[in-house]
Formats: structure tokens, sequence, C-alpha cells
């Protein structure tokens, strides 16, 4: 079960979908002054190297993050979700070469407001990636306002919600879910964790990240999403990005999905323009194809 190690996907088209999802969803959340609870089910190692051995093996952050980077040369003006996606990766390459990706943790915690109290929740059940994320983390400074903590992600969700009162006195949390799928369990435990806490804490933000490929379970994953989010009488919305195969492509993630429940009202137009740039940037073959839709 220690099996995956995000790093050799590290920038890929997954990842490029489901940071951009994030931080617009973020940018919204932190309009309101009140703190908010950030928390990251399955952080991975924080940081990653897109020159390193992991990412070079599959080197699919060829297929994501680099050929975004080269057709954004080409455009005018970008969309404000991808600008902002873009200038993040650029803040950690100073030197100009994107060599550096930085995975949810780090992007969220540039956008944490110290006046605000905002608070950040690591998990990370793989022991190397944990170590990593800890060593990672632990260069930040953050002293209390970022935990990481080597426990399963799901599991932990019960001691964080309801989070507790901001300084306001409002509860506010957003919770990104993101586990590898390598468990064909892990569609369940998903969907169940998703039902529980819509039901002990039904206004915070919910972000699922899931792959899309030939197997029920990951099928039945939105749909039963969908479904959970209607009988709460809570909003939705589902992008997905499908980069299409290319000749004698034979394996390898191809398309993946982002669900969002209590989704900000402006995130639907703002991901759709995302993936009018993304989509057509790092399409490759037959297959291709990217949607919104939303409650």
């Amino acid at each position: 079960m220690f099996s995956y190690r995000h790093a050799f996907h590290a920038g890929n088209h997954a990842d490029v979908l489901k940071h951009i999802t994030l931080l617009a969803t973020l940018r919204h959340l932190m309009q309101k002054e009140a703190g908010i609870t950030l928390i990251d089910t399955h952080a991975g190692a924080g940081l990653y190297r897109l020159d390193g051995d992991y990412s070079q093996k599959g080197a699919e952050a060829e297929d994501g993050l680099f050929k975004l980077l080269a057709a954004a040369e080409k455009v005018d003006a970008l969309p404000e979700p991808v600008q902002d996606y873009l200038e993040q990766i650029a803040s950690f390459n100073p030197s100009g070469q994107a060599k550096i990706y930085p995975g949810s943790p780090f992007l969220m915690h540039k956008l944490m407001r110290h006046a605000s109290r905002d608070r950040l929740r690591l998990f990370e059940l793989h022991p190397t990636d944990s170590k990593a994320l800890m060593s990672n983390i632990a260069q930040l400074e953050a002293g209390r306002t970022v935990t990481v903590s080597r426990e399963d992600g799901f599991e932990a969700l019960k001691k964080l919600l309801p989070p507790p009162p901001s300084a306001t006195g409002s509860k506010r949390a957003m919770v990104l879910i993101d586990p590898s799928y390598e468990i064909k369990s892990d569609y369940v435990k998903v969907a169940n964790v998703v039902q529980e806490y819509l039901k002990r804490f039904s206004t915070g933000t919910y972000l699922v990240w899931y792959p899309v490929i030939p197997r029920p379970e990951a099928h039945e994953l939105p749909r039963r999403l969908r479904t959970l989010a209607n009988q709460a009488q809570k909003p939705w919305l589902n992008a997905t990005l499908a980069i299409g195969r290319g000749p004698g492509d034979e394996g390898g993630l191809v398309a993946s999905g982002m669900f969002v429940i209590n989704p900000p009202f402006t995130l639907k137009d703002q991901i759709r323009q995302a993936l009018d740039v993304v989509g057509p940037a790092v399409a490759r073959g037959s297959g291709k194809n990217w949607a919104v839709e939303s409650s």
C-alpha cells in the first residue's frame, strides 16, 4: 500500500487541473476576513524536483506544466486562474526555470493570512513522503500555524471537523481529498468520508480529486459525490480534463477530475476559462476533452 509516490507524477496534467482549481477556490474563500482551517488529507512530500530522477522517469510534467508554460508564451492575456497558478510556480523558481514544483501544502501555505490566523493541517501516511514533508515544512518556520502528521487523513478528519471557531466566531474549513486510488477501497472511503462530513460540517468546502480510468469504482465516484451533494442540498461543481492518447501511448493516466462541494459561485466561470487555455495546451491525441458541470 506504500508503493505510490507523487514525485513520479508532479506537474502532470492532473496536478495542473487540481492546483488551478485549488488556488481559485482559496482566493475566493480568503476574501472573507475570518480565519479558515485548511486540511490536506494526502499531502505527499510537499515539494518536488522536476529535474530529479523520479520526475524524469515518466516525464509527466512534459504533458502538463511544461506544455502549459510553452502555450502561455504565445498568449497575450491568460485567464486569471491560469496566471495565478503559473505565478505561484514561478515564485518557487527564482532562476526562471521550472525545476521545483510546489504540491498542494505549499500552495496553500503561500496564500495563508497571518492576521486572520489561518491554519494548515497536513496528513501523509507514506513513511518516506511523510518524513520529506516534515523536513520541507520545517524550512518554513511556520510554527503552530502548520502541522504535519503521519497518519491516515481520512481518520484524522474526525479530530478536525467541525473546525474551531475563528476570532470572529465563525467556523470555516476547506478540505482537499486526493488519495492515490491505488487501493480500490479508496473510492468507497472518499464517498463515505464526504457523506459523513457533510453531516458533521455541511458548510465546509470539499475538493476531491479523482482519476478518470476504465474502472467501475472510478466512474461511480463522481456520480456518488453528485448524489451526496444533492441529498445534502449543497451546490457542487465537477471539472474534468482528458489530454487524449498520443501515438504509441500504451498507458499512464490521461484524464482526471476535480469535484468541489460548496464551491465559490465564481468558480464555474473561472475553471471554464482556464480549461479553454489548459485543454488545448496539454491535449495530445484522440479522446481529448474538457468540461465543467455544476448543480
